[in-house]
């Protein structure tokens, strides 16, 4: 597969960091429904491993994620991610409504806050929408 093969699927593939096995199952089965190539961590630290792993940084075209999780939480993935692929548009799904947090997080350039539940529209739109968008490619 050459790089423009890999580059040019890089808008169906998400990555769900999600502890709770099945709000992943959920979102996976939703986005896989949408049309998208879904990626699983079990939390940040799993997340961040498979970033690291083969040609993830490449084909990974979003990163929804929790932020209550054991081991790496949410922000701290974020962190990681915004240090070393900024370019990859971040979407945060949480069951905590935190205004402070997430205007934080907006200004560190997560694209997206959503609170649990999230309805299946509105998900699928909120992706269409991120990966729909300009991307200035950045890795570091």
């Amino acid at each position: 597969m050459s790089i423009m093969d890999i580059c040019a699927s890089t808008h169906g593939r998400i990555l769900i960091i999600e502890d709770d096995v099945d709000i992943r199952d959920i979102l996976k089965l939703q986005l896989e429904q949408g049309g998208h190539q879904v990626i699983e961590a079990k939390d940040g630290q799993e997340g961040i491993d498979l970033m690291k792993k083969g040609s993830n940084l490449l084909q990974v075209g979003l990163i929804i994620t929790d932020i209550r999780m054991p081991k790496v939480n949410g922000v701290e993935t974020i962190d990681y991610i915004k240090a070393n692929a900024p370019s990859i548009p971040i979407m945060v799904v949480t069951g905590y409504p935190d205004t402070k947090l997430a205007v934080n997080l907006l200004q560190k350039g997560v694209r997206d806050f959503l609170v649990k539940p999230v309805e299946k529209d509105t998900l699928l739109g909120k992706v269409s929408a991120i990966l729909s968008s300009r991307q200035e490619f950045s890795y570091v």
